[in-house]
């Protein structure tokens, strides 16, 4: 296929016919496609992106029968040295000879050898400086305990891991349990990946969560970064233990029937030059932009140039490898936003489609998620790909055929924030229904999104998660059973309400961090100067909804049984019908098929004989309810009565039952 061939005005673009209002801008679009083609084209020829995508292959350190070779791309340096523990780190014992394209190579025999666990760096000469460096394609980089600099530590190529997950399918509908390995464990002090798959998997998988989103692997220097200024991308972080732990992590995941994704950041880069690949052979333009195009002004990193062709091979390979050699099911991209408009979106409220389609859209990075995508799901049919986007960008989970980016899922961003500011700004007696429903329910046609109230950003310190705002201080002192507490009753009750609405309504997916489906205290704050470099408030206190005596564990025992629900009947994939919203009673109730959710925010006032419309006649029976005894509720929903629904003289079909105040509650038709 040639480079023009997909864009001909003969041929229809499906976008247009999904979402007509993008006919103005169907020039645009077939700019997209064209731009995709040209370059695939202009990369791979008639080969494949999964050939192209090997860099890894052959840069970095590997195994050779004399001994090892080590490769690296650095176009503008004038020369390299390998030096580290092997040649007693001498800067200038290792030369290595320059080939074509600004590629060295050194290659080391016998006693020379290296060792695994010995530590290295390169040494790049640039314009009279000298300069090191950490490889670019490292696998394992470790900080100095005693200096603090970070060098790589060569590891043995572990070809012969013993895999037991060969016939395992991601799941298509994911429920995403979001993770931090370091701060995953209630210990005062970083976890392991061990420790992690030991201690945490369990828990995940009894909680009925089908999706991990592994944040922070990619190693990054500053651990308060949650992970997002990468400096090593080839690197799983050395924080948690070896690659190796990470790769049995992953494989009992599989064997529990968890889908496994990376949190990848190709976004940007961090900043530093010691330990990244900013200014690794001496200029900034190896990788990045150059001027303020280079510079992302709110993180303080650097920008990629996705426009060159080297970087997009380094960017590709990196995702083969991730897939590859730890066997991971797909990604979660960070940033999205950030890549796809040249001021980054920062203060843009995207209220025009004219908004995705100017000059400040950068074009080279929609060319480069676009080859992502094809890569991605060319490496595995079954991968999920999903976008950190809140500018709404059409097209972002249309295939890339159809004139998309070719995405499957994309956060639902605008959730969190609508819960936050509801939170924040006003009580929930004068919350508009008719408004949470539009939120929920809004988004591209046929597009699927991954829905969730709250993730790690609103946990973080200087936020705070739905249940602190909820209920603050009384939290210290009233999440017992054995204290009363009008403050936490309504916090219980509204954590269970907003998460039941948000799961069954905002996406074909559901995401969720850590311990905030148990309404876990406090905030995120990770060891820093201000803190005393203290991790008191960087770990996941699992006691507190392990102790029978408080009442996180009933928040925990309901959100197992909301995932059970939505899981068992397949409910994120039905279409949600709106039967009834009324402002003034706080009443919201829609149906998915056979099943029927039913809302009642009213702070104080329960309604006896509220009409219930269905869509088919029938007998229903409640199935969950938010107010159960055993989800520290009231038990005000009789959920052994059956209802009929008959159709009544104006055509509705229906069945009358009691609402009481703040509670929801779920029925299904019975056979």
């Amino acid at each position: 296929m040639k480079g023009g061939e997909t864009v001909s005005k003969q041929k229809s673009l499906k976008i247009l016919q999904i979402d007509p209002y993008l006919k103005p801008y169907e020039d645009d679009l077939r700019l997209r496609m064209r731009l995709f083609a040209e370059k695939k084209q202009e990369l791979v020829g008639d080969g494949s992106l999964v050939d192209y995508a090997t860099a890894h292959h052959e840069f970095g350190f590997h195994r050779t029968a004399e001994g090892w070779v080590y490769r690296e791309w650095a176009p503008a340096a004038d020369a390299l040295f390998l030096t580290g523990d092997f040649n007693g780190w001498d800067t200038a014992a290792t030369p290595m000879q320059r080939l074509e394209n600004g590629v060295f190579e050194v290659r080391l025999t016998g006693r020379e050898a290296l060792q695994p666990g010995q530590k290295v760096q390169t040494v790049v000469w640039h314009n009279g400086q000298m300069l090191r460096r950490i490889p670019l394609y490292a696998t394992r980089v470790v900080q100095d305990p005693v200096t603090y600099l970070w060098c790589a530590e060569l590891e043995e190529p572990d070809d012969e891991f013993p895999w037991t997950d060969a016939d395992f399918v991601p799941n298509k509908t994911p429920f995403i349990y979001e993770c931090h390995i370091g701060m995953a464990q209630e210990k005062g002090a970083v976890g392991s990946y061990a420790e992690f798959r030991e201690q945490v998997l369990p828990r995940i998988a009894a909680a009925g969560y089908n999706t991990i989103q592994i944040m922070a692997v990619m190693e990054h220097p500053y651990y308060g970064s949650f992970g997002y200024q990468v400096s090593n991308f080839f690197a799983a972080s050395s924080r948690y233990g070896y690659a190796r732990e990470l790769k049995e992590l992953i494989n009992e995941a599989h064997r529990r029937g968890l889908t496994v994704l990376l949190d990848v950041v190709h976004s940007h880069a961090v900043n530093n030059t010691n330990e990244g690949l900013n200014e690794f052979d001496g200029t900034v333009y190896q990788f990045f932009h150059e001027g303020e195009r280079g510079n992302h002004s709110a993180w303080g990193t650097k920008l990629f140039n996705y426009g060159k062709n080297e970087v997009i091979r380094f960017l590709l390979s990196n995702l083969r490898y991730w897939m590859e050699e730890f066997h991971f099911d797909g990604f979660r991209f960070d940033g999205v936003t950030s890549m796809l408009y040249r001021d980054h979106g920062l203060g843009s409220a995207f209220t025009g489609y004219e908004m995705y389609f100017s000059l400040n859209t950068d074009v080279e990075a929609v060319t480069y998620l676009q080859l992502a995508n094809d890569l991605i799901h060319s490496l595995s049919p079954h991968a999920l790909t999903v976008a950190e986007d809140m500018s709404g960008m059409p097209g972002m989970c249309l295939p890339i055929a159809d004139g998309g980016i070719g995405f499957d899922f994309r956060l639902s961003m605008g959730v969190p924030d609508l819960w936050i500011k509801l939170l924040k700004e006003s009580t929930d007696d004068n919350w508009d229904i008719a408004k949470l429903w539009y939120e929920l329910t809004g988004r591209r046609p046929k597009e699927k999104n991954i829905g969730y109230c709250e993730s790690h950003d609103q946990a973080l310190v200087g936020d705070k998660t739905i249940m602190f705002r909820l209920c603050d201080a009384e939290m210290y002192t009233k999440m017992t059973k054995f204290a009363e507490s009008l403050v936490i009753d309504r916090g219980i009750a509204l954590h269970k309400m907003i998460r039941l609405l948000t799961a069954s309504l905002a996406g074909e997916g559901y995401l969720n961090f850590m311990g905030n489906e148990f309404g876990h205290p406090e905030w995120i704050d990770f060891p820093r100067e201000g803190n005393g470099w203290s991790y008191h408030y960087c770990r996941r206190q699992w006691s507190l909804v392990d102790d029978q005596n408080l009442r996180y564990r009933e928040l925990g025992d309901f959100d197992k049984a909301m995932i059970s629900l939505l899981k068992k009947d397949k409910l994120l994939g039905k279409k949600a019908v709106n039967r009834w919203m009324h402002q003034d009673d706080k009443v919201l109730m829609y149906t998915k098929g056979d099943t029927v959710f039913v809302f009642n925010f009213h702070p104080t006032k329960s309604f006896d004989g509220y009409f219930v419309p269905v869509e088919k006649e029938g007998r229903y029976r409640v199935v969950l309810s938010t107010d159960d005894g055993t989800f520290g509720g009231f038990d005000r929903v009789d959920t052994q009565a059956r209802y009929q629904a008959k159709r009544t003289p104006a055509d509705w079909v229906g069945f009358h039952c009691y609402l009481p105040c703040r509670s929801a509650f779920v029925l299904k038709k019975m056979k």
